[in-house]
This record gives structure tokens, C-alpha cells and sequence, in this order.
């Protein structure tokens, strides 16, 4: 295998720790810390998440308008450093406004990293005939995610909530400089391979594309509830017995091979069968605890979670890229802004249920109903799986 491949990968795998494993969901697992030093309800816990995602949303549009194909790189680490920034001033400041516009940048850079080390890993499994790796370079984030899951708890009892926020942010210091060895440019005559090897294949039409993009944003809606919210639910209930932050780590551990998995899967029976299928799993993960949250049944979510939630980001993108060939880094984004779209408002609302309610219990059905109904989006585009070409050149 070409020495550069194998250096994108791994680069590319830790840019999406940074950027989505730590900036984007260590949130999650720091929050319980947060509320239970500052004492602010579950609806100021969502609109914080929702400001994050609001601003994923923003760099989602952003990265699919602006014309960087040739300049990704300087884009790409400039980005990242904007990232590792304001996940080091959470810990700084006490001040829940500041938290809101903090969340929101690194929200704006999370979309952006996402969307530009996926086309520029994408396109260098591409040049070299290794789309069939694209699963080991999504494996980033829960990478990230168990990782954070890891080092939060005790690193939280020696420094508090806040000195958890700077630790993570000193780690990815260390992260963005072998980034930076590792994700160079590549030279003129290989570019001009990339350019011959996304040449466009058989796929399902671009008038199709429509309701892909609509499942993936159904998907985004659905999913974030518990993403935000699921080490809240553990923290929160009488039934559960453990250290909350390790349901988290289950869902990191759950999500690193599952990207591999459904990536092989995909290949194997079809892009859109396979992302029907998992997001149909995925709601089924979503709304068990809405029934019972004893630690069984949080573990089993988790886990069912974590193993389809990044599988689905891999095909979802993979197939789009497949579409639309040229200029991956467009469509990606377009794709990502509607996911970001539906992850904006998702923790909004949940929140919002869940402090009307006292209960999560009826955020996670309409959140697993949503779920569902995005899967159904995919039925009329699984008749081009017989005539998709495997997506592993």
C-alpha cells in the first residue's frame, strides 16, 4: 500500500478525533460535571448543544460553498487549531454565554474539519484503490469518544469539570502536530491520478440524491437526542448502577469497528439496503431506554448506538461521493449541512420534553420515531443496489 494512504488514514483518523470525538462529544460526557457544579436544567444543557450544532450547520454550508479543492490543507490546520482553542477556553470561563458562542465556533469547525479531511482521505483511498479503508478512517471518532470517555472521570476528579476541558485540549495539541506530518499535499502528477481514479461509475442518479440527503438529516434529528443525552439518563437514573461516563465509552467502543463493519457490509449486500437497515437498528438502540433505564438496558443502547451511528455517517458519505464523484468535498458538505440541520434542533426540543415531562421517555420514542421514518426515506433507492458497482476501487 502507498506510504501516503496509509499516512492520510491515520491523520484522518486523528483529525476526527479532535474535531468530532473531543470538540464535538466530549460534551457530552463532561456535561453531567457541568450541571451538577452549576445546577442549570436540562434545557440550558440542549440549547448549549444546540448551539454546537447550529454552528455545524454553519460550517457544513460553509465547507460546501467555498471553492478549497486546492487549498484544503491550510484550511484543514487552521481550523483544527480554532478547534483545539475553544475547547480549551470551556474550561476558562464560568460564563453560560460565552459557553453558547464557544460551542457554537467549535460547532463551525467541527463541520468544516469533517467535511474536508473526509474528501481529502476519500480521494487519496480513491487515487490508490482503497475505498474499502474508508471504514478505518470514520473509526475516528469513536476513537475519540472512548478515549474521552477514558480520561475524562479521573482527570475530572483531580482538576474538576474545568480542568478536564484544558486537559483534552493539551492532548489534541499533541494530535495536531503528527497531523501535520502526516496530511501534506499531494504533488501536481498525483493529483492528476485522483482526478483519473473518481472517473463516474454506476450509482443511483443524482435526481435520487434528494432523498438520501433527507434521510440523513431525519437521521441527524433522531440520533443527537441520545448522543446528548444518554450519560444524562444513566447519571440521572435510580435503576442504573455504575460510573455513567462508561456508557459513553461503550458507545466509543461500539462505534470504532463499526465503521468497518458497515463499510464491508455496504459492499456486500448494497449502500442504500445496508443504511436502511442500520438506521432501523438505530432507532431500535434509541428508544430502549424509554421504557426501562437499568443498567442493562442503558448498556444494550449504548452499544447498539455506538455500533450504528458513525456506520451510518461512513455509507451515508461514501454513497453520496459515489454519486457525485467530483468535487467530494460539495456534496459532502450539502449532505453533513442537512444532518447538522436536523442535530441542531434535536436537543432543543428533547430538552424541552424531558423538563415539561420531568422524563426522557417521550423525547427518545419521537426521536427513534424519526429515525424511522428517514429509513423509509430509502426504500425507493435500494432497486439501484442491484446495479451499483462496489465502492471499493
Amino acid at each position: 500500500m502507498h506510504k501516503q494512504t496509509i499516512q492520510y488514514v491515520i491523520g484522518g483518523i486523528f483529525t476526527l478525533v479532535i474535531a468530532m470525538g473531543i470538540a464535538r462529544f466530549s460534551y457530552t460526557v463532561i456535561l453531567p460535571y457541568m450541571q451538577e457544579t452549576f445546577e442549570f436544567s436540562r434545557a440550558t444543557a440542549g440549547y448549549l448543544a444546540t448551539s454546537n450544532y447550529l454552528g455545524y450547520l454553519v460550517g457544513a454550508l460553509v465547507a460546501g460553498r467555498l471553492p478549497i479543492a486546492n487549498k484544503r490543507i491550510p484550511f484543514l490546520q487552521l481550523a483544527l487549531v480554532i478547534s483545539i482553542l475553544t475547547t480549551a477556553f470551556m474550561g476558562i470561563t464560568n460564563a453560560i454565554l460565552i459557553w453558547y458562542i464557544l460551542r457554537f465556533i467549535s460547532g463551525v469547525m467541527s463541520a468544516f474539519i469533517f467535511v474536508v479531511i473526509a474528501s481529502l482521505v476519500l480521494d487519496q483511498l480513491a487515487s490508490s484503490r482503497n475505498m474499502h479503508l474508508s471504514g478505518l478512517f470514520y473509526s475516528g471518532v469513536g476513537t475519540g469518544i472512548a478515549l474521552s470517555a477514558i480520561i475524562v472521570s479521573p482527570i475530572h476528579a483531580i482538576f474538576q469539570w474545568n480542568g478536564t476541558w484544558i486537559a483534552l485540549a493539551l492532548f489534541c495539541v499533541i494530535l495536531f502536530v503528527l497531523i501535520i506530518r502526516f496530511i501534506k499535499p499531494i504533488p501536481p502528477y498525483e493529483q492528476h491520478l485522483v482526478s483519473q481514479a473518481i472517473a463516474p461509475q454506476k450509482a443511483p442518479p443524482k435526481t435520487w440524491l434528494k432523498w438520501l440527503i433527507i434521510a440523513y438529516s431525519l437521521e441527524g434529528l433522531g440520533y443527537i437526542v441520545t448522543g446528548t443525552f444518554i450519560v444524562s439518563i444513566a447519571q440521572e437514573s435510580t435503576s442504573f448502577h455504575g460510573d455513567a461516563a462508561f456508557v459513553w465509552f461503550v458507545v466509543g467502543v461500539a462505534a470504532i469497528p463499526s465503521c468497518i463493519v458497515w463499510s464491508k457490509l455496504a459492499q456486500h449486500y448494497g449502500y442504500v439496503r445496508t443504511l436502511l437497515i442500520s438506521m432501523l437498528l438505530q432507532a431500535f438502540g434509541i428508544v430502549l431506554p424509554a421504557f426501562t433505564t437499568n443498567t442493562l438496558t442503558l448498556y444494550a443502547s449504548a452499544f447498539t448506538f455506538g455500533a450504528t451511528f458513525m456506520g451510518i455517517t461512513t455509507v451515508g458519505t461514501t454513497l453520496a461521493r459515489h454519486i457525485v464523484p467530483i468535487n467530494s468535498h460539495q456534496i459532502i458538505g450539502y449532505l453533513t449541512a442537512g444532518y447538522a440541520f436536523g442535530q441542531m434542533i434535536g436537543p432543543s426540543i428533547a430538552g424541552t420534553m424531558a423538563n415539561m415531562t420531568n422524563s426522557y421517555q417521550y423525547a427518545l420514542i419521537g426521536a427513534a420515531a424519526v429515525v424511522v421514518l428517514g429509513a423509509l426515506c430509502l426504500i425507493g433507492g435500494v432497486k439501484y443496489d442491484r446495479t451499483t458497482a462496489p465502492i471499493s476501487e
